[in-house]
């Protein structure tokens, strides 16, 4: 075991923990889109049902948001070292279970276990950065950590894709769980053995009734979303939503009231007292949801619609995917300095045009002979206004909370994030499958357009609400370094 960073002079070995958070992010990140393209194999294989495919793919953002501001949580209390390695430890054991279910329910089962696993491991990756960098160096690995994330979300279905349709040693979609054993192994290894020792904070106090009440809100949002469509929209399931407000509800109350006791809430309640975090927090939650919803429709059109390969789907992702980076360059380097908070009306904005022109390529199909160039004019374009908007929301709704506030606040806007994708697959796989089981897959294609324009035109308006001036990036930084001394006010944010 390597001893820790020297107080005159850097940790040696320091570079070599950016790679292991970095591999550990991309697993993340392959996990949650890699999946996309398996819906036909897990059909053929497994027999699983338009609903079972909902929850192999929502379940796991489900699990994830809910846990990943008590995951910061247990690193600031027993050292993100330790939680960190149980995390990656977890994580691949998953994905073996994963890789080796038996039918959909096991799948669906190791699944949540996953994105429990991931909430372990993901907000200690920033933390251990800030512990061993800092200055210029830490600027510089955000500057890297950044695009390797962005791109590790591009390959996803692309790589998915590929090993499907390579059936490499006849393990067909198994190996896109495996994928992860080698990946996971390696970097346990390396983190086991350079990451350094850092004791936690045994004085901060873990609120595991907040998270249960996290946790049982999200299940009682997601689950009546997923089912409902097949059960034909029960009482139970309207019972269950407003069950869910009902537990978020409390949890804000419970939080004041932990707060009041003098002890220490997962979330600071003061962040949820300032109107504009509180607008940003649903504005990322109707943000993500389309943007998640709508890419799993994509390639539920390709692959079930159109009859494409998995990996056809994934390379059927490209447009949106290049769109995607074309937006993030221009937002994040040049819009949203010059023009503040207008780029997340001009973002919103050019997503409907894209929407528009979809809607109308996939009427003009008819019964033609389909290319994906029929349909990537509007693909790109909307992935373009997705790209503006992503690369800057989190900057504008992070201005509104104070510099103490910001690594607690970072967290909770990545656990929106998450749920809100989950909620996303969950609305937008009811919307489709409600027209493709009656085989109108570009009805339901256009009726997800419809679904996501209504969420866009939502999202516009909250835009309004939000800072007019984003937090610098270095500045962000800088706060988020300086917040890890003082983990029982601020816990490690999540990225993912």
């Amino acid at each position: 075991m390597h001893a820790p960073p020297s107080p005159t002079g850097p940790y040696r070995w320091r570079w070599l923990i950016l790679v292991v958070m970095i591999v550990a992010e991309i697993m993340d990140l392959l996990d949650a889109s890699i999946v996309n393209v398996a819906g036909p194999a897990l059909e053929e294989s497994l027999g699983a049902g338009p609903v079972g495919l909902q929850w192999v793919i929502g379940g796991y953002a489900l699990t994830l948001g809910a846990g990943l501001v008590l995951g910061g949580r247990l690193g600031d209390r027993y050292g993100r070292r330790r939680v960190f390695l149980l995390g990656l430890a977890a994580f691949t054991a998953c994905s073996l279970l994963c890789a080796l279910a038996p039918d959909t329910g096991s799948l669906i089962a190791f699944r949540l276990l996953q994105g429990t696993a991931g909430a372990l491991l993901l907000p200690q990756g920033l933390g251990l950065l800030r512990e061993n960098f800092s200055g210029p160096e830490l600027t510089k690995v955000f500057g890297i950590f950044g695009p390797v994330l962005g791109l590790g979300g591009i390959i996803g279905p692309v790589l998915g894709g590929g090993l499907i349709e390579g059936d490499l040693f006849g393990l067909g979609w198994r190996a896109v769980f495996l994928v992860n054993l080698p990946i996971g192994l390696a970097a346990l290894a390396v983190a086991a053995k350079f990451v350094p020792r850092k004791p936690g904070d045994r004085s901060v106090r873990v609120d595991l009734a907040g998270a249960g009440l996290v946790a049982a809100s999200c299940a009682l949002l997601v689950l009546p979303l997923n089912q409902g469509q097949e059960d034909g929209w029960p009482l139970w399931t309207w019972l269950s939503m407003v069950a869910s407000v009902i537990g978020f509800g409390l949890f804000a109350l419970q939080q004041r009231r932990t707060a009041a006791a003098g002890r220490e809430p997962l979330v600071a309640p003061a962040l949820l007292r300032k109107p504009a975090f509180s607008v940003g927090l649903a504005g990322i939650a109707l943000f993500f949801t389309g943007l998640v919803g709508t890419q799993l429709v994509l390639t539920l059109y390709l692959q079930i619609g159109r009859q494409f390969t998995a990996g056809e789907a994934g390379l059927g992702n490209l447009p949106l995917a290049l769109g995607t980076a074309i937006g993030g360059a221009v937002g994040g380097a040049f819009l949203a300095e010059r023009i503040g908070r207008k780029v997340l009306q001009i973002g919103p904005l050019v997503q409907l045009a894209g929407a528009a022109l979809l809607w109308f390529e996939l009427d003009a199909l008819g019964g033609a002979p389909f290319s994906i160039l029929d349909v990537a004019p509007g693909v790109t374009v909307a992935g373009i206004g997705s790209g503006l908007v992503i690369a800057a929301l989190f900057s504008f709704v992070l201005a509104a909370v104070d510099d103490d506030e910001i690594g607690s606040a970072s967290g909770v806007l990545s656990a929106v994030q998450s749920i809100g994708g989950s909620v996303g697959v969950a609305v937008f796989g009811s919307v489709f499958f409600a027209r493709a089981g009656a085989g109108d897959f570009t009805g339901g294609y256009q009726r997800a357009l419809v679904v996501q324009a209504c969420l866009l035109v939502a999202f516009l308006a909250s835009g309004f609400l939000l800072p007019a001036k984003a937090r610098p990036e270095d500045e962000q930084h800088a706060i988020s370094a300086a917040s890890t001394e003082a983990p029982a006010e601020a816990p490690a944010g999540a990225s993912g």
